[in-house]
């Protein structure tokens, strides 16, 4: 078998709330290793959402989610395909036990999210997701594409800001968690060959050196160094090889991305909506907020008694960069 997978982020931009990283990883017929699964699965899935389109839309998270359209394609398309592998989560700590189980010993620190969960699917026209699924299901084992590991890096606000400290730079706390990310797909890959996907992490173009300390040991040749794509061929003790590409614009480009960049955002939303959650039910007119800069200064204003009268820590809530 042969590895296809896809690595994005989501939250690097906000000032509240956390950032996370995802990764999502395929299985495909070494023959396959090239295969483009929106084409493989286009009977059920597409990457252009339409109101009438059927099929299940997997696609830049972007063109899912707005506050016009809701959590509804995100959740869709999250769930589905978690529910394709069989895990599909009942609630929202359910779903960090899925993708993120060490987040549940962390999220303690932080009052706003410690003591919250809410079920899931979080909106109500959800309903067709395990049809849906079944339907996917049928197509993938026609196709011997398997589904076979879906995982998060949420950075939640505290530790970001620790992260920040330390290097001076957002951008290297982004890619200190794909390096995660690239590292533990590339590990449990053994000699199976790998392709990971990852979207390209802001404008950095060259990748070789954090690469090679990610993955000591393995020697590696720079395939391509250019404006839209970087890309590595890496190879290691008997047959391992994992070559990994830094794509432009990935989530357009690559299923894998795409649906990576579709957990990082759906997950980041519902910590979103813990956090908005707590700080209403002790401020009954604060309006929620997304936690970009110039809404989340809105919201710190607004909410500025009630942060003092709870104690909050700002290193705790407000993300430095």
């Amino acid at each position: 078998m042969a590895i296809i997978a896809g690595i994005d982020e989501a939250g690097l931009g906000p000032i509240l709330g956390p950032l996370v990283v995802s990764g999502v990883v395929f299985r495909v017929r070494d023959e396959d290793a090239d295969l483009c699964l929106w084409d493989a699965l286009r009977d059920v899935c597409t990457k252009k959402p339409a109101k009438t389109e059927h099929r299940l839309v997997i696609a830049d998270s972007k063109q899912l989610y707005h506050s016009k359209l809701g959590l509804a394609g995100l959740e869709r398309a999250a769930l589905c395909m978690l529910d394709v592998r069989r895990q599909l989560p009942k609630t929202f700590r359910g779903l960090l036990e899925v993708l993120c189980p060490v987040a549940i010993e962390e999220i303690p620190t932080y009052p706003w999210y410690a003591n919250c969960d809410f079920d899931l699917p979080h909106v109500n026209d959800c309903g067709d997701v395990s049809l849906r699924a079944n339907a996917l299901r049928r197509v993938m084992d026609d196709h011997h594409v398997v589904f076979s590991e879906v995982m998060s890096e949420p950075v939640l606000e505290g530790r970001y800001n620790k992260m920040v400290k330390m290097t001076d730079n957002k951008s290297t706390v982004l890619m200190t968690q794909a390096l995660k990310l690239i590292y533990r797909i590339a590990r449990n890959a053994g000699e199976e060959p790998a392709h990971i996907f990852v979207d390209r992490l802001g404008g950095r173009s060259h990748y070789r050196e954090p690469l090679m300390t990610a993955l000591p040991g393995m020697g590696m040749a720079v395939i391509e160094e250019s404006n839209t794509r970087s890309a590595y061929e890496l190879s290691g003790s008997g047959n391992r090889r994992c070559r990994i590409e830094f794509l432009t614009k990935g989530d357009a480009l690559q299923f894998p991305i795409a649906l990576a960049s579709i957990y990082s955002k759906y997950l980041r939303e519902l910590f979103m909506h813990a956090f908005n959650g707590y700080f209403v039910q002790h401020q009954a007119n604060l309006t929620p907020t997304a936690g970009y800069y110039t809404d989340a200064k809105r919201w710190l204003d607004d909410a500025r008694n009630t942060l003092d009268e709870l104690r909050i820590e700002r290193d705790l809530l407000i993300r430095s960069r």
